[in-house]
């Protein structure tokens, strides 16, 4: 999905965006009924949130967006509009010209590069923001090796009775330098407090219990690794300015949670000394990446101040209203997981066929292709396959889906088996045979694109998403439009699914009326003989007037059998349905299955 990531990132970031504002809109509007510790750990459902587009999870209907924005998986088609089209002209392949390889070229609307350009531009700032987080920490790890441990005993006993009144079992080291003019915490690994050097010789030791508290207590709820997950979050989402906000925000919560959780330790009578102690920075403020600190910009202490005069300990009715909203908050970013997606569920690869199969060689029939082949004996449920990665790698189905856009439409009644007749819309096609009215065999020996369109619009998208959706096939996806999704667009199969599936419809696994099975069975026989009978389908996907991918699947009816088959290939310019059904028919006569001759 490479080819697809810039544009899908854009949108996913667009709908992030929009998230985060109705996040602090809620924020703002339960203000009053949300903790200040729940306040800060609402970001961290943020922080999850901006994770969703790299994981692999189905897009659900936002894929409509992101293909109409991709261009990728929509395609335009020539029509009386003036658009420039590319035939495949059909090949005859066997006596009595009835398999014949119809096709029309597509052509992508959106150049990759538009996607290439975006990564590179998204790839180049993450270098560069990498590069100065890198410089940054250096820094950083300078000043610390700088420091010195603190001498002073008080001060040293002082933090062992602090981490004793916290609770927590490690102490930290205490150092001191000259380069800080506000406490801070750092190191991921080897966490320390770095005291001021004046703070020590100026501050009185309440005063700096208050400190020593207040940085155990970044140190107590792992702020420090907290700040190295925003710091790699403003580095992959450099370019959104809202994700910026909601750093710089959430560095802001953090102070304030820091403060509350200070509070709920004194005595109301010494909230006061603790406002005032947090002043005492306020002219002297450091905000380094990658640090907590006590101090911070003029206008967050001035809250951090109001914040401490009005505080009150936490109830438990307002713990239960701030759960109640930090689990409504998260089950409406769950709810918006599959929209987040850039690249959604790995459905590119069929994984689930309970099929018993074997390999076979059989490349010497695919000496000019990729490609695969299946062969399926429900008698002994065993496969046989060339190509196994191909064969449960899920391309366009082409033409060959027209089989059960028939079946579909006759389920829905859009036709019937005695009156499947739709007229001509009297647009001049590039085949002779297209231009005239069709029933539904004659539709589907010549694979007149016309009819099945027609026929798709009369059953309606909801109905065939239905139908689709009931029978499993492939990755169900209709998001490319009505038209458009069977070819070279969104509606994806792999050749072990074509052959289980054109198994499951041979049998009516699905329970469909059963003179609708017959009726599409009638409309895909391609040979009758006393040894056998040949029923299938060739497909051909042509984009930019190159035969990108070419389909033939179908079964054979012997005396005491029945075998199902599937046949693609690929390659840049020669992969059609007909080559497709040259390969297949070669492959079945030296198997002894069936002969054209």
């Amino acid at each position: 999905m490479i080819h697809t990531f810039g544009i899908s990132f854009l949108l996913s970031n667009l709908v992030i965006s929009i998230l985060i504002a109705a996040i602090l809109l809620i924020k703002r509007i339960f203000k009053k009924h949300i903790s200040i510790r729940m306040q800060y750990n609402i970001w961290f459902l943020t922080l999850s949130m901006l994770i969703i587009p790299f994981l692999p999870v189905n897009t659900l209907g936002f894929q409509n967006l992101q293909n109409w924005m991709i261009g990728l998986h929509n395609v335009r088609m020539s029509n009386q509009n003036g658009v420039t089209q590319t035939l495949n002209n059909g090949k005859q392949l066997l006596s009595g010209n009835w398999l014949q390889d119809f096709s029309i070229s597509i052509n992508s609307k959106t150049p990759s590069y538009i996607n290439v350009f975006l990564i590179s531009i998204w790839t180049i700032g993450i270098i560069v923001m990498t590069t100065i987080t890198i410089y940054n920490n250096h820094k950083i790890k300078q000043l610390k090796t700088s420091s010195l441990p603190v001498q002073n005993k008080k001060i040293r006993l002082l933090c062992k009775i602090c981490v004793k009144d916290i609770g927590l079992k490690n102490e930290l080291p205490i150092l001191t330098s000259a380069y800080l003019n506000t406490p801070v915490t750092m190191g991921h690994f080897k966490p320390c407090i770095i005291l001021p050097m004046y703070l020590i010789s100026e501050f009185k030791l309440k005063e700096i219990r208050y400190i020593l508290l207040h940085e155990l207590q970044h140190y107590k709820h792992r702020d420090i690794q907290v700040n190295l997950w925003m710091c790699l979050t403003q580095i992959i989402y450099w370019f959104n300015p809202v994700i910026w906000y909601v750093i710089k925000e959430m560095r802001n919560d953090c102070e304030l949670a820091c403060d509350s959780s200070v509070l709920s330790m004194l005595d109301k009578e010494y909230h006061s000394e603790y406002g005032h102690t947090l002043l005492n920075f306020a002219q002297k403020l450091s905000y380094l990446s990658s640090v907590s600190g006590m101090g911070g910009p003029k206008k967050q202490i001035k809250k951090r101040i109001i914040n401490i005069v009005s505080f009150q300990g936490e109830s438990q009715w307002l713990k239960l209203k701030s759960t109640l909203i930090f689990i409504l908050i998260g089950i409406t970013i769950l709810g918006f997981t599959p929209i987040l997606s850039t690249h959604g569920f790995n459905d590119s690869i069929y994984k689930t066929s309970n099929i018993r199969t074997t390999t076979e060689d059989l490349s010497d029939y695919f000496k000019d292709y990729n490609g695969s082949f299946v062969l399926y004996e429900p008698n002994k449920d065993y496969c046989f396959i060339y190509n196994e990665t191909d064969a449960m790698k899920r391309v366009s189905p082409d033409s060959t889906y027209k089989i059960y856009s028939a079946l579909f439409g006759l389920e829905a009644n859009s036709i019937s088996p005695h009156s499947s007749l739709i007229m001509w819309d009297k647009i001049i096609y590039p085949y002779d045979t297209w231009n005239q009215d069709h029933s539904l065999n004659t539709a589907m020996k010549n694979s007149v694109n016309w009819y099945f369109q027609a026929l798709d619009q009369r059953t309606g998208l909801q109905t065939l998403k239905h139908y689709y959706q009931k029978i499993e096939y492939g990755n169900q996806s209709l998001s490319g439009g009505i038209s458009n999704y069977w070819m070279e667009s969104s509606l994806k199969i792999s050749p072990m699914e074509q052959v289980e599936l054109l198994s499951k419809f041979y049998y009516n696994t699905f329970q469909f009326e059963d003179k609708n099975i017959q009726t599409v069975k009638d409309a895909m026989l391609l040979s009758s003989s006393n040894e056998a009978n040949l029923y299938g389908k060739t497909g051909t996907g042509s984009v930019d007037g190159k035969n990108v991918n070419g389909w033939f699947v179908g079964f054979i009816e012997v005396k005491d059998n029945t075998y199902f088959f599937a046949t693609h290939i690929q390659n840049n310019d020669k992969s059609n349905g007909s080559n497709a059904a040259s390969i297949t028919l070669s492959i079945l006569k030296d198997k002894n299955i069936y002969s054209s001759e």
